[in-house]
């Protein structure tokens, strides 16, 4: 599949965010042994990785506008697309030396009637370590690098390895990630947090995982990982089982039959015990 412009964008500033990254990476390893520890300078990794990454989409298109992690939203003309940008999603990994993180890049077009954001047409999650691109177009498929995604083809939970993301202190609902939990860990072969919510949606799309959940995201974690598993054959709903184009307070992706599956425990989890 070729590149089209867009994607080929996408892909420079990703790449050169990335290559800054990982030479930031290398650092951090020596500054886990300081007084100071490295948080001041992960903290400017992340700046500085965003501030390259609007350098290089403003000027391959100076009218759109932002919606970033750090920056915010920075508005463009109206009837133009917005990029969702992630800079470094995994920064708790980054900071703990943990090569587990990404970069993630979105494109949202604006309602023909100008009364909000649309469809996100394009995608891009790419991963600095591995130097792995995943990346997806509306209608044109989910792809890594040039071989094409599908979600796994698993059917039974008892088969399938599922990625979520825990709360923390400050963030999340501790009660309620417990209650769906313990509805669904029993009924699968394995759940993984691994820290990086756009990874976990990119490797869905590519059937490492089988399924995913998780709440209280942002619109910059999920809007590119929410394309893939679109376009890679998967589904990506709400707790409700509402198909929003950006699932991000509430989200569960996977196969068809998984998706429901997991959708049903869940539910049941967050209605009272599930029946066995």
């Amino acid at each position: 599949m070729a590149l089209s412009g867009l994607i080929r964008v996408m892909e420079r500033a990703a790449r050169k965010a990335g290559n800054r990254l990982r030479r930031d990476f290398g650092e951090v390893e020596h500054l886990q042994v300081s007084r100071k520890g490295p948080s001041d300078f992960v903290s400017k990794a992340d700046r500085a990785a965003e501030r390259t990454i609007y350098d290089e989409l403003l000027q391959a298109r100076p009218d759109w506008g932002f919606l970033m992690e750090e920056a915010g939203e920075i508005k463009g003309d109206p009837t133009k697309p917005r990029w969702i940008v992630d800079p470094l999603d995994g920064t708790s990994n980054f900071l703990h030396g943990i090569p587990h993180f990404a970069i993630s890049i979105a494109v949202q077009e604006p309602k023909l009637d100008g009364s909000g954001w649309g469809e996100v047409v394009a995608g891009m999650v790419y991963q600095p370590i591995t130097d792995e691109t995943f990346w997806a177009e509306k209608t044109r498929g989910a792809w890594l690098q040039d071989a094409r995604l599908r979600v796994s083809g698993r059917r039974h939970l008892s088969e399938a390895l599922i990625a979520t993301g825990t709360p923390f202190m400050g963030h999340g609902d501790f009660g309620e990630w417990t209650r769906i939990f313990m509805a669904i860990g029993p009924q699968v072969a394995g759940i993984r947090r691994n820290g990086a919510a756009s990874l976990d949606l990119a490797w869905v799309a590519a059937g490492r995982f089988d399924g995913f959940w998780e709440s209280h995201l942002s619109p910059w974690d999920s809007a590119a990982g929410c394309l893939l598993v679109r376009e890679a054959g998967g589904f990506v709903t709400d707790y409700r089982g509402r198909s929003e184009q950006i699932c991000d307070k509430q989200i569960i992706a996977g196969n068809d039959p998984l998706h429901s599956r997991l959708h049903k425990y869940l539910v049941g989890a967050l209605k009272g015990p599930v029946q066995q």
